[in-house]
């Protein structure tokens, strides 16, 4: 080991293998999870590597309690493994949605789904419609994971911190990991980057961009009276909007709602504070939004307790343990997603995923410059103005089951991922139950030749 006023230099760190399989997918979030689940199911090995204690990433670990962007008006664009998921945590009684027939605009509908955010803010109607949106609890997350991945013998090894690709002859054949045992090689033959900043690609070489967005340390509150608070704000609106203009002053930004019911009496999901200007692959500014997002919560929860009925017995439950990072490195891949793509309903002819009403074709999960790894999740091709607007959960789970059928069909086929049969593909995911959008809506702009 030599050391110089900038650098330490420690050559020679043997890594042991650790595993082998087919597809190795690194990143147990949603998008991971999903990915695991698609290539198993379709006869893959399967090993998911995840640095946390848990599965399911920002939805469990960052708090993201509610799964929204899954409807084109009244239909029902994201299944497959995100539905599957949502029916397991709903019969453990952690999960709720309102049922079809209350979807709309009706004032009873609104007054008893609102607050469980279960409607479409990208709606131009006000207020916003209900739709189907699913609150869950982050333990019921965690609980129905794990059961899926078992059933689907995927090879979990937790406690696993990615440190670096490894890249043979322009192919990525595995990953290096830090562990507590010291550095492991976990070895396959498809490699699947869900690490949510392009942390797999970029080390493998692979060109990307950088953006950035507000970044957030969610929160929980308990001891609420939420019926008490709900008829506050409809019976005395102006009162309940100062009230509310206050706290969210003091959060420094919020959604439209800052606080949601959740499966859980007496305890809501507060989705803020957002704090802007952080990048969140940089420690010290990691660092700085704990503090900040903390002394915020702090001051609103003494703030609530004094002004806003229904809180006056609250108490923190817990703050997230994973920070709410959006928006970081963005694959620049063979095609890139533009903001334009997305608000003109573009329908690919290579869609294999779909969000409310937009599709993501697979070339935009493909780097261009390196063989056997493929991406899925917020780090896809996409520019940062489209990113922002793509970026939800259940849209990921779609896209990491397509990469995680996408890799099995590959091995399947003896082809590469970049020469995976899409047809095949779109129809592999369709028969498993997901919507790759290769039946475009009604609504949408059909480009029938790829560019």
């Amino acid at each position: 080991m030599t050391i110089d006023s900038q650098t330490v230099f420690a050559p020679g760190r043997d890594a042991r293998i650790a595993a082998r399989s087919d597809v190795v997918v690194i990143g147990g979030g949603p998008a991971g999870f999903s990915a695991a689940i698609g290539a198993a199911r379709n006869g893959a090995s399967v090993t998911l590597v995840e640095r946390y204690p848990y599965l399911g990433g920002l939805a469990s670990g960052g708090m993201v309690l509610l799964l929204d962007d899954m409807c084109n008006g009244s239909e029902i664009t994201i299944r497959g493994v995100c539905g599957e998921l949502i029916e397991r945590m709903k019969r453990y009684g952690l999960a709720i949605y309102p049922p079809e027939h209350e979807w709309g605009s009706s004032a009873e509908s609104q007054r008893k789904w609102a607050r469980w955010g279960a409607f479409d803010p990208n709606s131009k109607l006000r207020p916003h419609p209900i739709c189907y949106a699913a609150a869950f609890d982050p333990d019921g997350w965690k609980r129905a994971s794990d059961d899926m991945v078992l059933e689907a013998g995927v090879n979990l090894r937790l406690h696993s911190w990615f440190s670096s690709t490894i890249v043979e002859d322009g192919r990525a054949t595995g990953v290096i990991v830090e562990t507590k045992s010291g550095p492991e090689a976990i070895m396959g033959s498809v490699i699947v980057d869900t690490t949510g900043d392009l942390d797999v690609a970029a080390s493998a070489g692979a060109p990307f961009t950088k953006g950035g967005y507000i970044v957030t340390t969610v929160f929980r509150l308990g001891g609420v009276n939420t019926e008490l608070a709900e008829d506050f704000q409809q019976q005395e609106p102006e009162k309940y909007q100062e009230v509310d203009r206050e706290i969210r002053r003091m959060l420094g930004g919020a959604w439209e709602y800052w606080w949601l019911k959740t499966p859980l009496p007496g305890v809501v999901w507060c989705n803020c504070p957002h704090v802007a200007g952080l990048d969140g692959t940089n420690v010290e500014d990691l660092t700085k939004l704990e503090f900040e997002s903390r002394k915020r919560i702090h001051d609103v929860v003494e703030q609530a307790r004094q002004t806003l009925p229904g809180f006056e017995d609250c108490y923190i439950v817990d703050l997230a343990p994973q920070s709410g990072v959006r928006q970081t490195r963005l694959l620049d891949g063979e095609y890139v997603v533009s903001k334009e793509d997305i608000n003109n309903r573009i329908a690919f002819p290579d869609s294999i995923a779909r969000g409310r009403d937009y599709y993501t074709p697979y070339r935009a999960l493909l780097p261009r410059s390196v063989d056997q790894l493929i991406v899925a999740g917020r780090h896809y091709s996409a520019t940062s103005a489209a990113q922002k607007i793509s970026r939800e959960i259940p849209p990921c789970m779609a896209m990491g089951e397509a990469a995680g059928v996408a890799a099995a069909l590959a091995l399947e086929s003896g082809v590469t991922v970049r020469n995976v049969d899409v047809p095949k593909l779109q129809a592999r995911l369709r028969a498993g139950g997901a919507d790759p959008g290769d039946q475009p809506s009604s609504n949408a702009t059909i480009i029938k030749e790829q560019a």
